[in-house]
């Protein structure tokens, strides 16, 4: 693969009708297309980690540019360089209890002394607290914002963290790190959720303990996939389909739905020209604040794309309830009304003029017009989040057929 961003173009010889469904690959029955996303997820699960700027990353790259090439187009790397945090001892000890822990990526580290404090519960007023205790994620409730607010306030000398993504699945799932590249705050340990008993014990009882977050930094690249299928009239802008490529873990239902509904429109634009140019952005970083996007949007003479779908997160998992976002009600009512027609039922909606979630944000800070797709997901961000378990094909194939309709509109 080329790493020169300004090579989008791609040399491959395209039939000329214009979402036609005719062509090769063109015009997958359902059962085609669901077979096609079935083994599109398994190939993401199969790779063991998606970290950004791992080995897995690297690896996740090179299996997506197969199948770039594999559709006909030429796919090339946009590599960018990180300081990737690597985990020496992270942990939390109370007496002779050892309780692991990740931290945060965007929050405070030590050094491998730790740092000792009395243990105390968030928003509770202890003399002697100087390791709040808390938790977070999407089963936590109000007890996130108040870890949120604990971060900021610099009270604590460190901070413990149940993950509470789900209250159906057990374990540590992480938080984001949206402040990557500017960490602030006390060092924060995410701890799994058979430990929250436990820690309300000892945080109740008042004892001391140390909280290490000893974490050292190294050099690493991480890559972004694209490419661009040229289509009948260049001077048109491009529409430009963006999903990301990385995670904490495997993360199969949470990345593994877009990035098949990403190979089944760059399959089918192949086979069928259409009529703009569609640009197709697979990036990493998506953990880390978002740095692969940032980074390929970086150059100041991109010009505008005519529209962007975001495929996100999640939407592919079992029992997702789909979130729907646009940058106006055009867009929205449009989008809503095709995966209605597809059998694809829409839960709740970004109020229009919020600033949306995931990669959508940065085309909504872009001020450019999009509509992005995701979902829930009960084994979000954990690492039990595997294929088949956490996948449901039918409904990702219902999908598949909506967002083609959507950009085959729009090309």
């Amino acid at each position: 693969m080329g790493t020169d961003r300004d090579e989008l173009r791609c040399e491959v010889t395209l039939d000329d009708g214009a979402g036609t469904g005719s062509g090769r690959n063109g015009g997958l029955s359902m059962s085609e297309l669901a077979g096609n996303i079935a083994a599109d997820i398994k190939g993401w699960d199969a790779i063991d980690d998606h970290r950004t700027g791992t080995a897995g990353d690297r690896r996740t790259s090179d299996w997506l540019a197969e199948r770039v090439v594999s559709a006909g187009l030429d796919p090339r790397r946009d590599d960018f360089a990180l300081s990737r945090r690597v985990l020496e001892h992270c942990a939390l000890e109370v007496d002779t209890t050892v309780v692991e822990g990740v931290p945060l990526f965007d929050g405070g580290t030590t050094g491998p002394e730790g740092v000792v404090g009395g243990l105390g519960l968030l928003g509770e007023s202890r003399s002697n607290a100087g390791i709040g205790v808390g938790a977070f994620g999407n089963a936590a409730g109000g007890a996130t914002r108040t870890l949120a607010a604990a971060r900021r306030s610099n009270e604590y000398r460190a901070i413990v963290a149940v993950s509470r993504m789900d209250e159906r699945v057990t374990g540590l799932a992480l938080q984001n790190a949206d402040q990557f590249s500017e960490p602030f705050g006390p060092p924060v340990l995410q701890v799994a959720t058979e430990h929250e008993a436990w820690l309300h014990e000892v945080s109740s009882a008042g004892a001391v303990g140390r909280v290490t977050a000893h974490v050292t930094l190294e050099s690493a690249t991480a890559s972004n996939v694209y490419c661009r299928v040229p289509g009948l009239d260049p001077a048109l802008a491009p529409l430009t389909v963006v999903t990301p490529k990385s995670a904490w873990w495997v993360c199969s239902a949470e990345r593994g739905g877009g990035i098949a509904v990403w190979l089944a429109l760059l399959r089918r634009f192949a086979a069928n020209r259409p009529t703009r140019d569609v640009v197709f952005i697979a990036t990493s970083g998506h953990e880390l604040g978002h740095l692969g996007l940032d980074h390929f949007l970086a150059p100041k003479d991109t010009p505008p794309s005519h529209c962007w779908i975001h495929l996100g997160a999640n939407f592919a998992a079992v029992d997702s309830r789909i979130r729907l976002q646009a940058s106006d009600a055009e867009l929205m009512d449009m989008a809503q009304r095709t995966l209605s027609t597809h059998g694809v039922t829409v839960s709740t909606r970004t109020p229009l003029g919020d600033r949306p979630g995931g990669e959508a944000r940065n085309i909504h800070d872009l001020g450019e017009r999009y509509v992005s797709l995701l979902g829930s997901n009960r084994w979000f961000h954990h690492p039990d989040d595997r294929w088949p378990t956490t996948i449901d094909v039918s409904n990702t194939e219902r999908i598949a057929q909506a967002v083609l309709a959507i950009a085959t509109r729009w090309a």
